[in-house]
């Protein structure tokens, strides 16, 4: 992989942070029926955030848990495991409640159709949305980001890789070739 460009820094991420977090509030009357989920991995940290900025702006703490796709996945092989969320963390019943999945990138949508599947397999939510920092387009499903960080236009031999500070020690966007 080669350098390309950086799109945005630790600085441009949390401004985007910030306006997603005010977009979700904006959009969900009921905050108290509002759950975030990140998609491991990145998604994990995005989605602690926002909830730390919603909390900050609204004084209400909101539920967050982690979703392990793996198993959901129509790309890979199915794994030889019995348990069907083994990564996944959610801490409150799905059932009725506003979704949102949080991820880091949005590409062909075949990750949000399994974080959806599996979401699903947890009960039934009243309502699902899907905020991605990156929305970089070439979708392959009917799928779209409800909130999105930055829309980056890519060609298909690009790779976007967003690095966020609890797993990557940075916060950036970076364009790559392959």
């Amino acid at each position: 992989m080669e350098f390309k460009a950086m799109v945005s820094d630790q600085g441009a991420m949390k401004r985007a942070i910030v306006r997603i977090s005010h977009e979700i509030i904006e959009k969900n009357e009921n905050l108290d029926d509002l759950c975030l989920v990140g998609i491991k991995t990145r998604g994990v940290p995005l989605a602690q955030r926002i909830a730390e900025c919603i909390s900050s702006f609204e004084g209400k703490t909101i539920n967050v848990g982690v979703l392990d796709i793996t198993l959901h996945r129509d790309d890979r092989g199915r794994p030889e495991q019995t348990d069907a969320h083994s990564g996944t963390v959610i801490p409150f019943d799905v059932n009725g409640k506003n979704i949102v999945l949080v991820d880091d990138v949005i590409y062909t949508g075949r990750t949000t159709r399994a974080a959806i599947d599996a979401i699903i397999s947890l009960g039934r939510p009243a309502k699902i949305q899907l905020a991605v920092m990156v929305d970089r387009g070439h979708r392959e499903l009917p799928i779209r980001a409800d909130y999105v960080g930055k829309n980056i236009p890519t060609s298909k031999s690009e790779i976007i890789k967003v690095s966020i500070f609890e797993t990557d020690k940075k916060d950036s966007i970076e364009i790559f070739e392959k």
